[in-house]
């Protein structure tokens, strides 16, 4: 073989190999580049949608869940409750929840897209505390016309079992109902809304 032969073989080889070495090279760097594009893990914990299991959920059981730093009460009410919701309206300061926040597929009395299932965050519209889920009827510390629902212990605040305000507590609100809807019959997706997040 003659030199010029060889010559061209090793040029071609290095070529190869330099051009190899280069695309790795490059991809090495893009990677990481490409990948701080992405939202952080802790932004997308911060508003990112969360998804619930209801399948273990009875009747008269509250579950809760964390969704964008707050909690999510998840409620499954009974028939009898659903009743009750219609019969307190008197006793509410914004029974058709005109005044306060939920989705538009929630405006209605239960305040629910499936009437026996509630979902609502659990801070109190007056000063932001935490209520109590009070199922019980007629306690002692809540009189005879208690029904359940949810007592706030800061201010005194009531809700019925729709989240919805009493009248004549500090609370201006009812407690708000996230965006949520359903995957499945048995899974919530809370903070996304007809797939929108």
């Amino acid at each position: 073989m003659s030199e010029q032969v060889v010559d061209k073989r090793r040029r071609l080889f290095l070529t190869a190999a330099a051009t190899a070495v280069t695309g790795v090279g490059a991809a090495y760097v893009a990677v990481p580049f490409v990948a701080s594009m992405n939202p952080s893990d802790r932004a997308k914990a911060a508003g990112a949608p969360v998804e619930a299991d209801i399948s273990k959920l009875e009747p008269g059981q509250l579950i809760r869940v964390e969704w964008r730093g707050k909690p999510v009460w998840i409620l499954k009410r009974t028939q009898e409750v659903l009743v009750q919701l219609e019969e307190m309206k008197d006793q509410l300061r914004d029974p058709q929840s005109n005044e306060s926040e939920q989705p538009e597929s929630c405006k209605n009395v239960a305040r629910s897209i499936k009437p026996e299932v509630f979902l609502a965050v659990g801070i109190c519209t007056h000063l932001g505390c935490s209520p109590t889920f009070r199922p019980d009827v007629a306690p002692q510390d809540l009189g005879p016309d208690w029904k359940g629902g949810f007592f706030c212990p800061c201010h005194g605040s009531l809700f019925d079992l729709s989240g919805r305000v009493f009248a004549g507590v500090p609370a201006p609100l009812n407690l708000v109902v996230p965006p949520h809807e359903y995957i499945t019959d048995t899974r919530i997706l809370i903070g996304s809304e007809g797939g929108q997040a």
